[in-house]
């Protein structure tokens, strides 16, 4: 990509809810990923007229190569659902305590985050509802597909996976775990997320919190 396509999140958000809105999508339940997804996520919600929830998803990073995804968990309500990259386990030789030492440390930080995005409001029920997971892009995918089991969990009527940016791989592999996958852009030269934006800055708590109380004021 020459230019970076997306001002921001924001911006990113509004073209994703445009292309949204061109489906007919019954019964829309939009979930964003945080913390950048929610703020894309809040501009999706808006566009679709759909309510707008937090799903809280953590990658378990490899120790020493944090940033290198060795799987990931998710939750909705007390569910808690673990994907694994069996091929970075296997390739670093990860060990049945170290992944159980990684996964318990990261379900705390999902619960602390849980309760700082929502505080005592429940989250919304996903059955029977046609959920929309948004990201602000997808890299490896690792986290997103912790999410899509997690939500499959709940029984909903059908799961659309829904970003701005992705790279090739990663769309072309969750495609059979959903029932769709909208990915604006997916270059082949992707190289990350970041790449698609003029403003890529990190989001802060504030800012999720205030995108999920600006949705729900709004419908």
């Amino acid at each position: 990509m020459g230019r970076r396509p997306f001002a921001d999140r924001r911006a990113a958000g509004r073209a994703l809810g445009e292309e949204l809105a061109r489906r007919s999508l019954p019964a829309p339940l939009v979930l964003g990923l945080p913390r950048g997804g929610v703020v894309v996520a809040a501009e999706v919600a808006a566009a679709l007229g759909a309510p707008l929830d937090v799903l809280v998803v953590r990658k378990l990073g490899l120790p020493g190569q944090s940033e290198l995804a060795m799987g990931a968990i998710a939750a909705v309500g007390e569910a808690i659902e673990t994907v694994r990259v069996d091929s970075v386990l296997v390739a670093a030789g990860v060990d049945a305590a170290t992944f159980e030492a990684v996964s318990r440390r990261e379900l705390a930080e999902l619960r602390r985050r849980e309760a700082a995005y929502r505080g005592e409001r429940p989250p919304l029920a996903v059955t029977g509802r046609t959920v929309l997971l948004v990201d602000d892009g997808l890299a490896t995918g690792a986290t997103m597909h912790a999410a899509v089991v997690a939500v499959r969990a709940g029984a909903p009527a059908a799961v659309t996976v829904a970003v701005p940016v992705g790279s090739p791989r990663a769309c072309g592999a969750l495609g059979p775990l959903v029932d769709e996958v909208v990915c604006l852009l997916a270059p082949p030269s992707f190289r990350a997320v970041g790449q698609a934006y003029g403003d890529f800055g990190q989001t802060t708590d504030e800012e999720v919190r205030s995108a999920l109380r600006g949705t729900a004021q709004a419908l």
